[in-house]
């Protein structure tokens, strides 16, 4: 569809041309182009050597320490760390070859040069920020999970927002890679360890203890009495194991001692029902503990039991770019 639009756009060029030269409405010719500005000598300033080297981040380290005259206010205002953005500014001065700062122990002040280069780089970035943003609005990031959404998210999210403009839209799927490998998703948050095959880049978000799901009629022993469990007690019950999303199955134990596969569940809810229909023991993220509690269920701590690695996914390959912004934003949240 687009290259057909494109190839008519072509076409509607070439008849514009024709009627402008049969004295037809005439198309945009280059009398309707900006006038060159007479200070460059008529050299192409996309071709100048200036440009070479010099990155966004650059301009905007200079502009933020330039304004604050602080570089820990600077990084503070840009969310990046000092060394960075030290880094940034030294570039930009290499590349330019002149001196923007004058740094000493308690001040920083503007050069000459500097003074310059605020003057004139100060009105252009807004400029440029209002250009690069979308003229069709606000884009819209599709964040996937399966059963729960970290409250470490939240901050992430929000976050993201104000840094981006763009809108979240929350997409529940009960697939192993949470809609991502359908495309519904365009960054997802996995629990659990991610096949290597998979073709995604991820990045570990945090870390969740695990926490036993017992039934409170049924239970062997007395389960639903204990205040705490030990990870090796549990080789010895049946385990209900959620196979599409889940984040524990036997394997996790070692392969002389490990726990009898009670019943199987494709999803969360069906997981959380078996258990309390007295299948077997189950053991998930406190996270569920916490915002799923069931009348027939009591969850008891667990101790010496392997963490739940909670990671941030994306394609490896052509990812949104808004995806690979809160991919980045994520990784500075890693806890």
């Amino acid at each position: 569809m687009n290259g057909a639009r494109d190839n008519q756009d072509d076409a509607d060029g070439i008849q514009d041309d024709a009627d402008g030269q049969e004295g037809g409405a005439a198309g945009p010719t280059r009398e309707d182009a900006p006038a060159p500005d007479p200070t460059s000598d008529d050299t192409d300033w996309l071709a100048d050597p200036a440009l070479d080297g010099v990155e966004l981040r650059h301009l905007r380290g200079f502009l933020a320490v330039a304004e604050e005259r602080s570089f820990t206010h600077a990084a503070d205002r840009l969310r990046t760390g000092q060394p960075t953005l030290t880094r940034a500014v030294r570039a930009l001065e290499t590349t330019l070859g002149v001196r923007l700062l004058d740094r000493t122990t308690r001040r920083v002040a503007l050069t000459d040069a500097g003074r310059r280069l605020y003057t004139d780089l100060a009105p252009l970035l807004p400029r440029l920020a209002a250009a690069l943003r979308s003229p069709a609005g606000p884009g819209v990031l599709r964040l996937g999970f399966t059963s729960l959404l970290p409250a470490a998210c939240r901050t992430l999210v929000t976050e993201f927002r104000a840094a981006t403009g763009a809108k979240v839209r929350l997409v529940r799927r009960d697939t192993p890679l949470a809609g991502l490998e359908t495309g519904e998703s365009d960054v997802v948050v996995l629990r659990g360890e991610v096949p290597r095959d998979a073709g995604l880049r991820t990045a570990l978000l945090l870390q969740e203890p695990r926490v036993a799901a017992v039934p409170r009629a049924g239970a062997p022993g007395c389960l639903a009495h204990r205040r705490v469990l030990d990870w090796a007690e549990l080789a010895e019950l049946p385990l209900v194991v959620n196979t599409v999303t889940g984040t524990t199955r036997p394997e996790l134990w070692p392969a002389d001692r490990r726990p009898q596969l009670a019943c199987t569940a494709d999803n969360f809810d069906e997981w959380l029902e078996a258990v309390a229909a007295g299948h077997g023991v189950g053991v998930a993220p406190e996270s569920v503990a916490e915002r799923h509690p069931h009348p027939q269920i009591r969850y008891v701590r667990l101790k010496n039991a392997p963490p739940v690695p909670v990671r941030l996914a994306l394609p490896a390959r052509d990812a949104h770019p808004l995806a690979e912004r809160f991919f980045t934003l994520g990784g500075q949240h890693r806890r």
